[in-house]
């Protein structure tokens, strides 16, 4: 937990704060914004939960603090807060979008990054790599362990090793982002064209973040009107909330600006609803109407080369 005494004095007074530790991951702030928002560089409680559903998002973000920066500044087991962070704990995975997951408990050897579920007939994707936490696997083994581990570049794959001795499941990454951490994984993809893991799952390598930096999407069955479909884009693309659209981290580009143009320019045609990033806020539109914010997207970035 955080330290009272290096509580941010831009923290709004109540019993939720924020510590002089924090990292700007940026996770608080999309998991509750109506409780988080960065300020000067850090993120800073600018409203204290009121009700029972605020309460219960910032124990979730309190819990999936990489860096433990989010405290309770109040010490008895009265404090509605403080049970909700109990309750939390063994809530991990929680429902966040149709067959999705999130996995919460951030690490911070991924700089904070969200790892997601995705739960399937044929077998879970664990996408990312959360903290390797008792609760946590518990869970995921209740919800039928995980069959591929899929890596969506390199600075994401801290702790991948546990979990695959655990679940004895398959990791998949990109040969331009594997090195000695992960010369032990199972699938190397190769080259710049999609490939299939199963019909319904369709890894593309999108470069310009990392040389090796991959999406995947995970196809609706057609026909099923029940049915969603996603694109976890691992730090290739979030979503802009002001704008309701995609965007690349212009400032956060460790390969090549122009790549992650051109690799989001081939994005453009997918049909998905739903976009899952590693770092940013995830975002939901209509799939009829995804093909023009992704062409809205490409135009904003072109702006910015």
């Amino acid at each position: 937990m955080a330290t009272l005494s290096r509580r941010l004095p831009a923290n709004a007074p109540g019993e939720l704060f924020v510590d002089s530790s924090c990292i700007d991951c940026g996770a608080c702030m999309w998991i509750a914004p109506a409780t988080f928002e960065e300020h000067d560089g850090q993120s800073r409680v600018h409203s204290q939960p009121a009700d029972d559903e605020r309460t219960a998002l910032a124990a979730a973000a309190l819990l999936s603090c990489p860096t433990a920066s989010i405290g309770i500044a109040r010490d008895d087991h009265a404090s509605p807060l403080r049970a909700q962070v109990q309750r939390h704990a063994q809530l991990f995975p929680r429902p966040f979008a149709p067959q999705v997951l999130h996995c919460g408990y951030h690490s911070e050897a991924t700089f904070g990054a969200a790892s997601w579920l995705l739960l399937r007939p044929d077998g879970n994707v664990l996408v990312d790599v959360p903290r390797f936490t008792a609760p946590l696997v518990a869970r995921i083994a209740a919800l039928g362990g995980v069959r591929w581990l899929f890596l969506t570049h390199r600075d994401d794959v801290a702790g991948h090793e546990k979990f695959a001795e655990r679940f004895r499941c398959e990791r998949v990454i990109h040969i331009d982002d594997a090195d000695e951490s992960t010369r032990a994984v199972e699938r190397v993809i190769e080259g710049y064209e999609p490939v299939e893991l199963a019909a319904d799952l369709v890894v593309i390598p999108t470069p310009g973040h990392t040389r090796g930096s991959m999406c995947l999407w995970h196809r609706a069955p057609r026909g099923d009107a029940r049915a969603a479909s996603h694109l976890f884009t691992g730090d290739h693309l979030a979503w802009h909330e002001e704008r309701d659209e995609p965007y690349g981290f212009r400032d956060a580009c460790w390969h090549s600006w122009p790549e992650v143009i051109e690799s989001t320019r081939r994005l453009v045609g997918l049909e998905f609803e739903w976009l899952l990033p590693g770092h940013g806020a995830p975002g939901r539109a209509p799939a009829k109407e995804m093909a023009a914010r992704m062409a809205r997207a490409v135009a904003w970035m072109e702006a910015r080369r």
